[in-house]
């Protein structure tokens, strides 16, 4: 598979770096499985102490998995903090031998990168940008800080990953690499396509288990509750349609749980909005949805609507780098601006009064999502493993 030839009990190392704990259960698995078919030990280093995905580190360990706990914060701010995160993974990467790494999430990628750079050991750099922080339209500052950040860590990476088109073009165009450093462009972490699929015999149990009428008109977000995902576009829009027979599903946990309660009660909404909190059965959850509700400001791709894509759910969603990848407006979903309460009411009312209108729309869904299917994600992603494999012994 790629592994170069080495003495009777070597075994090479990778290490993940995340700042989000949970992050490499959630979303990498199918890297780790590629990585260990591929001879490797994997090391996972994260902040655990501050988990935003649930995580099972007894499990974890038992897959063979070596866990290290280091500092890092979200924050570009903490300095002092993110400072000793650095320091905590030189060391783990100079007293393991590790060989390679393979960062995520944007103080990750900063902090596994220094941290690279200042090694004995000179690991192999990967680095997943799930949407970088400049981008047409982005704010002023992100272009005066960020920018030019990557720029400069670019120099210290030997493959740049990317999850939308207009991130790998400008990485490609703008970035300069180690030697023999290169950009690719995957679709996310991948869909399962036989998980995420149309289930209908299941609906009506679904229903009944999350208090949904059989009748109703159900709409459901996956997402972390948060400023970016701007889940109280929906609740906004929902109040000025009064409609008592539309619904409302936010799955997914965050800073602003509390703000959407207020939110909630304030437009009268109780009975038809719920917080779900983190779920792990959006399969089932997804085929009670007449629509999927996705309006977030910004997104590296967002692989929560094309789950929904491939159960056969037409999205209302915003108009995104990350969208702009599957959505196609009036033919899977309708697409508005993501401040446009107004626009957002219009999409909902559309759905929900043309049945036949929403019947063509999911037609289309699922040959939408095919492209993202998990098979074709592994695929690039063993080329880059293998790809490094062979320029680091």
């Amino acid at each position: 598979m790629g592994c170069n030839k080495k003495p009777d009990g070597y075994m090479k190392k990778i290490l993940y770096i995340t700042t989000i704990s949970g992050f490499l259960p959630q979303f990498e698995k199918n890297d780790v499985k590629i990585m260990q078919e591929m001879g490797y030990e994997i090391h996972y280093a994260s902040n655990f102490h501050h988990p935003v995905y649930p995580f099972d580190g007894k499990k974890l360990k038992e897959q063979g998995i070596v866990l290290h706990q280091i500092d890092v914060s979200k924050s570009p701010l903490k300095i002092r903090r993110n400072g000793r995160a650095v320091l905590q993974l030189k060391g783990i990467i100079d007293r393991e031998g590790i060989q390679m790494i393979h960062c995520h999430n944007p103080m990750g990628g900063v902090a596994g990168r220094m941290a690279a750079h200042f090694s004995k050991r000179d690991p192999y750099v990967i680095y997943t940008a799930h949407g970088l922080h400049f981008y047409q339209g982005a704010p002023l500052l992100n272009w005066l800080f960020f920018y030019p950040a990557e720029r400069f860590l670019a120099r210290w990476t030997d493959a740049l990953v990317t999850i939308n088109g207009e991130d790998y073009l400008r990485a490609k165009r703008k970035f300069r690499l180690k030697p023999q450093g290169f950009v690719e462009q995957i679709h996310g972490v991948g869909v399962d396509m036989n998980r995420f699929k149309p289930m209908p015999d299941t609906v009506s149990q679904k229903r009944r288990e999350l208090g949904i009428p059989e009748n109703a008109f159900h709409m459901v977000t996956a997402a972390e509750l948060n400023d970016n995902k701007n889940q109280k576009v929906i609740i906004e829009a929902m109040a000025k349609l009064n409609r008592k027979d539309i619904y409302y599903s936010l799955c997914g946990k965050g800073a602003n749980e509390e703000m959407l309660r207020k939110l909630i009660a304030e437009k009268h909404l109780e009975e038809q909005v719920r917080l779900l909190g983190f779920r792990t059965d959006m399969e089932s959850i997804l085929q009670t949805a007449d629509v999927f509700a996705f309006p977030s400001i910004r997104e590296g791709l967002g692989i929560a609507a094309v789950e929904a894509l491939a159960c056969g759910i037409p999205l209302v969603v915003s108009d995104n780098r990350g969208s702009r990848e599957y959505a196609e407006n009036e033919i899977n979903g309708i697409v508005c601006k993501p401040d446009d309460v107004e626009g957002f009411r219009q999409a909902i009312e559309g759905l929900y009064q043309d049945s036949t209108y929403r019947r063509r729309l999911a037609g289309n869904c699922r040959r939408s999502a095919e492209k993202f299917s998990v098979e074709k994600t592994m695929e690039i992603m063993r080329t880059v493993y293998e790809k490094a494999d062979r320029l680091k012994p």
